[in-house]
C-alpha cells in the first residue's frame, strides 16, 4: 500500500518561487509567510463583505467570511500545535509544533477565499444560470471540452480558492501568492477534478488549474486515487474539523443573535458538546450576566473539549491518514457526545436558521443580481471570442474588467474563467450595486 511521509508532506517549496526560499529566514518560517500572504491579500479582506450565513446583515455581531474564516484560523492553529507536539519525534527535525499550528492556520483562513458573492447561494446561482444557458440553447457553452463544461455547471468555491491562491493574488499566472507545498496540500479538502466531484459537485481545482494540482499532489506525494485525483493531505482532515467546529457553533450564535433561535436551544447544544459547564458559568446565571456572555463561556468550553479530542484522534489515526485511508471525518471518530451535538448544531441551523424568511428571500435577491451580472459578463465574453469585437454596451461591460479584459484569441474557456474571477471576486454589496447599475438604477456621483 502506498503512503505518504512527513518529510515530503510538510515540504516548503513553492509554486514559481526560487529555491533559496525553501528554508524562510530568521524568525520567519515559510509557513509563517504563507499566512503573511494570505492575510494581506485583497481577495481575504473583501471576505469582510461576504456572506456568511446571513446575506446584507446590519447586525455588526453577525459574522462575515472574514470573521469566521479568522476563528476557524485560531482553531485550526491550536489543532496543528496539540498535533505537532504530539507527533514532534515523527516529523522532520526542521518543523516545529508551531510550524504545524501556522500551515493548518494559513490554509484555514485561506479555506473560503474562493467563495463568491452571497456565499454558498451565490454558488447554486452561478450554477442554475449556466444550466440555464445550456437547456435554453443560448449557445454559451458550444465548443467547450466536456470537463469545461462540468466545471461551469458546477462552480464550486474551493476550486476557485485554490486558483485565486495559484494563479491570481499578487504574482498574476506566474504562481499567484507563491504559497509553500504544504499550505496547498493542506487547503485542498478535495484534491481532485470536476470528474470526481461526485453528486454533491465538490472539487478542489478548475482544469484550468489540473496541471498545478498535479504539481502539488506530486511534490507532497499524496497517494493518486485515479487521473486527476488524490487522497487528502492529513493536516486537511484538521482544517475540515476546524471549519466544523466553527460552522456547527458561531451558525447558533448568529441564530440567537438575529432573533432566530431561542437561548435554551443553543445552550442545549453547547452543553452536549462541552460536556460538563465550565465553573465560572453557574456564577454568571446566579449573578444575572447577559445571555451574550454566558454563550461565549459555555462556546470557549465546547471548542476546547472539541480541539482536544480532534487532536488526539488524528494522533490515534495517525497511520491510517498517511495511507490515504482514513473514510469518516475527525469529529465522526470523537466521543460520541461530541460527534451529537455537532450534529445537532448543524441540523438545527437546516431547519430553522437556513429557513428563515428573511434569508430566503435575500438568497432570491441574490440569484436576480447574479443573473445580470452573468448576461452581461458572459455575454461579452462569448460575442467578444465568436467575432472578434465588441457592441458598445459590451464594450461598456469590458471596461469594468480592466487589464483583465479577455482578448478574441483566448479560448472561450479561459475568457469565461476570466468574468467568473471578477464576479466572485465580488463583495456582496459591490454585486448588488453594480448589478442595480447595469438594470437602469443610475446613482451618479
Amino acid at each position: 500500500m502506498t503512503q505518504m511521509h512527513w518529510e515530503r508532506l510538510l515540504s516548503p517549496e513553492r509554486l514559481n518561487d526560487k529555491p533559496r526560499e525553501a528554508r524562510g529566514e530568521i524568525g520567519r518560517s515559510p509557513f509563517h509567510k504563507d499566512h503573511d500572504r494570505i492575510v494581506f491579500a485583497g481577495s481575504f479582506r473583501r471576505l469582510g463583505r461576504k456572506t456568511q450565513v446571513h446575506p446584507l446583515t446590519d447586525n455588526d455581531h453577525i459574522h462575515t467570511r472574514l470573521t469566521h474564516s479568522l476563528e476557524v484560523g485560531c482553531v485550526g492553529r491550536s489543532l496543528g500545535m496539540i498535533v505537532g507536539e504530539q507527533l514532534r519525534d515523527k516529523l522532520p527535525e526542521w518543523i516545529t509544533p508551531a510550524d504545524l499550528g501556522v500551515i493548518v492556520q494559513a490554509a484555514c483562513l485561506g479555506h473560503d477565499i474562493g467563495n463568491p458573492p452571497f456565499g454558498h447561494a451565490g454558488e447554486y446561482a452561478i450554477r442554475d444560470w449556466f444550466a440555464r444557458a445550456e437547456r435554453d440553447g443560448s449557445g454559451f457553452l458550444d465548443g467547450l471540452s466536456e470537463a469545461e463544461r462540468a466545471d461551469l455547471l458546477t462552480y464550486e468555491g474551493n476550486a476557485q480558492g485554490f486558483r485565486i491562491v495559484t494563479q491570481i493574488e499578487y504574482n498574476q499566472f506566474k504562481g499567484g501568492m507563491r504559497l509553500t507545498s504544504a499550505t496547498l496540500g493542506t487547503m485542498l479538502k478535495y484534491p481532485w477534478t470536476v470528474e470526481h466531484g461526485g453528486k454533491a459537485g465538490k472539487f478542489g481545482a478548475y482544469q484550468s488549474e489540473k496541471a498545478f494540482l498535479a504539481e502539488v499532489a506530486g511534490r507532497l506525494g499524496l497517494c493518486p486515487r485515479g487521473e486527476g485525483a488524490w487522497c487528502r493531505h492529513p493536516l486537511a482532515y484538521l482544517v475540515e474539523a476546524a471549519d466544523d467546529i466553527c460552522y456547527a457553533l458561531l451558525d447558533l450564535e448568529d441564530g440567537l443573535e438575529m432573533g432566530i433561535l431561542r437561548f435554551d436551544e443553543v445552550t442545549g447544544v453547547l452543553r452536549q458538546i462541552a460536556g460538563e459547564e465550565p465553573p465560572e458559568y453557574r456564577d454568571m446565571q446566579n449573578e444575572g450576566v447577559s445571555q451574550r456572555r454566558q454563550i461565549a463561556a459555555l462556546r470557549g468550553a465546547a471548542m476546547e473539549r472539541a480541539v482536544n479530542d480532534v487532536g488526539a484522534v488524528f494522533v490515534q489515526y495517525e497511520q491510517d491518514l498517511l495511507n490515504g485511508g482514513l473514510k469518516q471525518d475527525l469529529l465522526e471518530l470523537c466521543h460520541p457526545d461530541l460527534d451529537w451535538g455537532v450534529k445537532a448544531a448543524k441540523q438545527l441551523a437546516r431547519e430553522r436558521i437556513f429557513q428563515n424568511e428573511r434569508k430566503a428571500k435575500l438568497e432570491i435577491g441574490a440569484y436576480t443580481t447574479l443573473g445580470i451580472l452573468l448576461e452581461a459578463f458572459i455575454g461579452a465574453a462569448h460575442e467578444l471570442h465568436h467575432t472578434g469585437h465588441s457592441t458598445f454596451k459590451h464594450q461598456r461591460v469590458l471596461a469594468l474588467i480592466g487589464e483583465n479584459t479577455p482578448r478574441p484569441s483566448w479560448s472561450l474557456y479561459a475568457s469565461y474563467r476570466r468574468m467568473l474571477d471578477f464576479i466572485g471576486g465580488m463583495t456582496d454589496h459591490y454585486a448588488v450595486d453594480l448589478a442595480q447599475e447595469m438594470g437602469g438604477r443610475l446613482k451618479g456621483d
